[in-house]
């Protein structure tokens, strides 16, 4: 189906192109042929959303798309399934997919044919939201009533789920991810059916790819409700069924992006999520690093921020001054500025809500975590050795005392105060080895 007029989000949209855009646009047409934005832009640009990447998809075959460009002096690179890249100045690229369908579907290992069928390349599309597309004249093209249902805020497959989903298990976990984007309404239910029939099969799927989807479901507004729905559906327990501690992921998700107070510095982190809706303890971290096949460094991050602290180095909001410098010495900023988010959000979860005198609170340890700066010890064993000791035991002995003599005074204490209370510990062990001499 065809809108004949353009809405207003995309007439803008248009009126505000990049010369970038309208040269690749003008090479892809300077022919004759057609080429349209698809995908996720004509999505984001329909509802005012922010969007990174432009998509567009043309009837001609990949090796004219390069003809075509490259001839209008734009870099190319192909990337594979029809799709071509192409690189500007700048730094920028676009994506550009020649018309295609299936004739075997595999997921990622699919047989495809081009066509110059608009609606037949459409139907390989997951949601109907995302079969959208517009030329550059700002008409909307619509084959399976994708407008209606974004509009209405329903997330709908193109199609019988069952067949989708079967065709791509990972479109699984997408529908979820969409339903969390730009779902307004009750799930579809014959959608949720099939994801509740094919959920085994997710075992198929690597952990990489499943990772990436839960990162994105993660970022979601509210992620602790899709993370319900799908443990409703026994799909949560083929991607992480470790999770338990929904409503401190729904009360960090809300503290990361309220307004009520400003939180400077603090974005929405998947990680910092994950840890949220986990339990502590080494085996949990074990388990699901395993799973999801995360980096080391984002492994060590994890196992940072469910690992059981000391009460000493452990944020709240009653801490001293001293403990809170000890607390951020020992930790580094950024691990105790995650763990008092993971201690907030948990706090506010277990009792509902805390008082606004807590929450200042709370608010000054961020403030304060965001301007620390760690200091390092400034007295190393050469000190010692000046003033008269032989090396030995001895010298790793007092640095030990000295540095908890620093760490008592806040870190407050500079290199002059220290050596001077350095030659009074020397001058102490020395009286108490003579006296044990004598």
């Amino acid at each position: 189906m065809m809108r004949a007029a353009a809405f207003s989000p995309i007439r803008h949209f248009l009126q505000t192109l990049q010369q970038t855009t309208q040269l690749i646009i003008n090479s892809l047409t300077a022919e004759g042929a057609s080429v349209r934005f698809v995908g996720g832009c004509v999505r984001d640009i329909l509802l005012q959303r922010p969007f990174r990447d432009i998509d567009l998809a043309t009837p001609e075959p990949p090796e004219r798309v390069q003809w075509l460009l490259e001839r209008a002096g734009v870099r190319t690179v192909p990337i594979g399934h029809g799709t071509v890249t192409a690189l500007v100045e700048g730094g920028e690229t676009f994506e550009i997919t020649s018309l295609r369908r299936d004739i075997v579907c595999n997921g990622r290992h699919a047989v495809i044919a081009y066509t110059e069928d608009w609606t037949e390349d459409a139907a390989r599309r997951d949601f109907t939201i995302n079969a959208l597309s517009a030329d550059q004249y700002g008409v909307i093209y619509d084959p399976f009533g994708g407008l209606s249902d974004l509009y209405s805020g329903h997330v709908r497959f193109v199609g019988s789920p069952m067949a989708r989903i079967e065709e791509d298990v990972l479109r699984l976990l997408r529908y979820f991810r969409f339903h969390a984007l730009y779902g307004r309404s009750s799930p579809n239910e014959s959608a949720l059916a099939a994801c509740r029939a094919l959920a085994p099969r997710l075992a198929s799927l690597s952990g990489e790819r499943i990772r990436d989807e839960l990162w994105k479901i993660l970022l979601a507004p509210d992620p602790a409700s899709i993370l319900l729905l799908m443990r409703k559906l026994g799909v949560l327990q083929y991607v992480l069924p470790e999770a338990s501690h929904f409503e401190r992921l729904r009360v960090l998700a809300w503290l990361e992006k309220q307004r009520r107070f400003p939180l400077e510095g603090i974005v929405s982190d998947p990680l910092r999520r994950l840890a949220a809706v986990l339990a502590v303890g080494e085996r949990t971290v074990e388990s699901v690093a395993t799973r999801l096949r995360l980096p080391l460094a984002e492994s060590r991050r994890l196992r940072s921020l469910l690992e059981e602290l000391p009460t000493a180095l452990t944020p709240a909001p009653g801490m001293t001054e001293g403990a809170l410098r000890m607390a951020l010495q020992t930790l580094g900023a950024v691990r105790f500025r995650d763990v008092t988010m993971l201690q907030w959000a948990a706090r506010q979860a277990a009792i509902g809500d805390t008082a606004i005198d807590d929450n200042i609170l709370w608010i000054h340890i961020l403030r304060t975590t965001n301007k620390w700066k760690n200091i390092p010890f400034p007295v190393r064993g050469k000190d010692v050795l000046a003033l008269g000791l032989e090396p030995g035991p001895n010298v790793g002995m007092l640095l030990r005392a000295l540095r908890e003599w620093w760490e008592e005074t806040g870190y407050q204490a500079n290199r002059t105060v220290l050596l001077a209370r350095l030659a009074e510990l020397v001058r102490k062990t020395a009286r108490e080895s003579g006296k044990e001499g004598a």
